[in-house]
């Protein structure tokens, strides 16, 4: 299975949230900080047209400024949830 990435920012809580969620449930993901990394910034607007975190990339598959909520019919469409 691919591994997601999901950009994040120093001190969201829907990014804390979201990071643990997934721990909890032992899904395994990259975490890239944007905050103060323009280029991993960059890399998020590129991918999700906008500037919000947490953004979530499975393997081509966008999810962009989520919490929980939005993230479990995400993960259900991958059999994860």
């Amino acid at each position: 299975m691919v591994k997601p990435t999901i950009y994040i920012k120093t001190g969201c809580p829907w990014c804390e949230e979201v990071t643990e969620y997934l721990d909890a449930r032992r899904i395994d993901y990259q975490a890239i900080t944007v905050t103060g990394n323009r280029e991993a910034m960059q890399a998020m607007i590129d991918l999700s047209g906008q500037s919000k975190a947490p953004t979530m990339d499975w393997d081509g598959e966008v999810l962009a400024d989520f919490g929980v909520d939005e993230l479990v019919p995400f993960l259900r469409k991958k059999g994860l949830a």
